[in-house]
């Protein structure tokens, strides 16, 4: 299966190992995981974390795209996921994460929305849900924007977040309406 995907402009590739840096260097912005629970210092423990982000098998379908520009392919925005929750599930969740020069272009939406129609392309597939602090007005735009609908507010790791949801019957109401 090929897990390369593509929107109008951008590049969703697999990300691996080789992008490691891009992302150590993209999480030590203290604007980009304002938001995100961790230690985000670039020491072993984001190390760590990073590296077993990067080389776990989340199972078909699954995992995390890093998000390049056509018009730039080589330059890495950032990072879009279809994983189970919390790494370990059941539900299946997705998420985004760019670099602060990426902010406010719509790529996320774009990249968010090209990973709901990959995640709607199994049959299997009938709910994928996200979060979002409860003050991360951008994270939160970007759900609304991909037609994920408000389910819940609870703590997650000790954080107030909003927690979405998009069923397959609503992913085809949105596909029907387009």
């Amino acid at each position: 299966m090929n897990l390369h995907l593509e929107t109008p402009r951008l590049l969703l590739r697999p990300r691996t190992l080789e992008h490691f840096d891009a992302c150590l260097q993209m999480d030590q912005d203290p604007e980009v995981t304002r938001f995100i629970p961790g230690t985000w210092d670039g020491g072993q423990w984001h190390r760590d974390f990073l590296r077993s982000r990067m080389t776990q098998d989340f199972g078909p379908r699954c995992g995390y795209w890093a998000i390049f520009a056509k018009a730039a392919p080589d330059e890495l925005l950032g990072w879009v996921s279809f994983i189970p929750f919390d790494a370990v599930g059941p539900e299946l969740e997705m998420g985004w994460r760019l670099v602060r020069r990426a902010w406010g272009k719509g790529i996320a939406s774009e990249a968010a929305r090209r990973i709901v129609q990959h995640a709607f392309a199994d049959p299997q597939v009938q709910r994928v849900i996200a979060d979002a602090h409860v003050e991360n007005a951008a994270s939160l735009s970007v759900a609304r924007k991909i037609g994920l609908r408000v389910t819940h507010d609870a703590l997650f790791e000790g954080l107030p977040s909003r927690f979405f949801e998009i069923t397959r019957e609503d992913f085809q109401r949105q596909q029907a309406a387009d």
